[in-house]
């Protein structure tokens, strides 16, 4: 029988390409994690060059990765999510918030967790079971959160790790959204303002495409190890319905919170998502013009080999 070879890591985090501010711009210090959170322990091997790693095509090692992470440098509390839920990449979450907060010329965080509450005010639209956005955000920069799901279950988890962080539960409020044909519609209420909207789409047209998908990032990391895909039936970093899919895919989704948005010019300074298709950058961006947007802003972003960026986009000056 041959010898396993040791997992791949985290380490290779190509500081030069994530945002100045980022946290994690130093390969991750293990033990110090693992002294953090215990749990991520049993997935810490060393690497083909004696570093200690992590699997990532393991879906456990990766959630145990993340509840360490935010346990660390963040001091979130009990971050735990369903076994089938979206697993996000924190250093590449964190991004988005720093680009943002210069967008809104905000200063960098002089301490995390923050120790005051700001006056920002961010909207999540779709914030999974795992609440990453509002949670980084209140602990980077003080900011003021609403978190919505069409998903009531990935809203009751992100509750309960609100129950184990007081600070958190102050700052961030959820609020379900009730037809799944709307997205800022019933969420941003008569009255409210909100200076940024984020949003990490689903960007698969069907589950068989988001499964397909996974298969190849596992296929690519095992090519890397010299090994046989680990996990040939199943999403490396979770995902379900609303998460990883919708009719029509990325681009009609954006199409719709582009054209939805119109309607509440007045009260969001920034409207933004992530977008994963370079291919949908251009239609998006004549459509935004087409329907009045004042700015639009494309700002790139990558961690390690996965390049994205964020479309940015405001409707009246403030």
């Amino acid at each position: 029988m041959s010898t396993p070879r040791p997992p791949t890591h985290a380490n290779r985090q190509h500081a030069k390409s994530l945002h100045r501010r980022n946290l994690h711009n130093q390969p991750y210090d293990f033990a110090a994690l693992i002294n953090s959170h215990p749990a991520l322990a049993p997935y810490v091997a060393a690497n083909q060059h004696g570093n200690p790693a992590i699997n990532f095509a393991d879906a456990a090692a990766v959630k145990a990765l993340n509840a360490a992470l935010l346990k660390h440098h963040y001091h979130i509390q009990d971050w735990d999510i369903p076994a089938a839920a979206l697993c996000p990449p924190i250093p590449g979450r964190a991004d988005y918030l720093h680009y943002l907060a210069e967008l809104l010329n905000v200063a960098p965080p002089t301490s995390v967790p923050a120790t005051e509450s700001s006056d920002i005010t961010l909207l999540d639209i779709g914030t999974g079971a795992s609440g990453i956005y509002p949670l980084l955000a209140s602990q980077l920069y003080g900011w003021t959160c609403v978190a919505t799901d069409i998903n009531t279950q990935s809203l009751d988890n992100v509750a309960a790790i609100l129950e184990h962080n007081p600070t958190l539960k102050r700052r961030i409020a959820l609020r379900p959204q009730s037809d799944k044909n709307c997205i800022f519609a019933n969420i941003i209420l008569a009255g409210e303002f909100y200076d940024l909207s984020v949003c990490n789409p689903p960007f698969h047209a069907s589950a068989e495409e988001a499964l397909k998908s996974s298969l190849r990032k596992q296929e690519n990391l095992a090519r890397n190890r010299g090994e046989q895909t680990s996990n040939p039936s199943g999403l490396n970093f979770g995902g379900q319905a609303a998460e990883l899919w919708c009719k029509g895919g990325e681009r009609l989704f954006l199409k719709k919170m582009a054209k939805e948005s119109q309607t509440f010019a007045h009260q969001c300074r920034w409207f933004s998502s992530l977008v994963s298709k370079s291919d949908n950058i251009k239609p998006l961006i004549k459509l935004l013009r087409k329907l009045g947007a004042l700015e639009i802003k494309e700002i790139p972003m990558t961690q390690g080999n996965k390049i994205t960026r964020v479309l940015a986009w405001r409707f009246i000056e403030y």
